[in-house]
């Protein structure tokens, strides 16, 4: 997780939302590492986790992630959920809840729907109290 806050304070300094992914092989090898792009890229998807998920499929040549864990900031939004689900990622470390905008514990709880053909063991908490602290000062500084 630590990678993954260092991910976020890179994006917070280049101006994006301060959130960072990590994608960490069978093995514990780091496989690939991000923070958001959306603004850089000018690409609305360009969130942490799945950035990380494409680098990482992309180094094994393989679409899905098997035994591959994934450890992010802020809860996944249902969208980056749908994401890991289909990449079969096996574990999700994420740091900070997200009551609005998250799509794990919070929202659509992506992983408890019936139609999920793949649900990751998943472990929050992880950081949270460094992970919340970069998203609230970064958010207060923009207010």
């Amino acid at each position: 997780m630590d990678l993954a806050l260092i991910e976020a304070e890179t994006a917070r300094d280049r101006g994006e939302v301060p959130i960072g992914a990590v994608v960490t092989g069978p093995d514990g090898d780091v496989l690939a590492k991000a923070g958001n792009c959306t603004l850089e890229l000018r690409d609305p998807t360009a969130h942490a986790e799945l950035l990380v998920i494409r680098q990482a499929c992309a180094k094994l040549g393989s679409e899905r992630l098997i035994g591959c864990d994934l450890y992010v900031t802020l809860e996944p939004c249902a969208m980056c959920a749908t994401a890991i689900s289909f990449a079969r990622i096996r574990r999700l470390y994420f740091g900070a809840a997200d009551e609005k905008g998250g799509g794990v514990e919070h929202g659509p709880r992506f992983f408890g729907q019936a139609t999920c053909h793949h649900a990751p063991e998943i472990y929050g908490g992880l950081g949270e109290t460094r992970a919340s602290a970069l998203l609230k000062a970064f958010f207060a500084a923009r207010r």
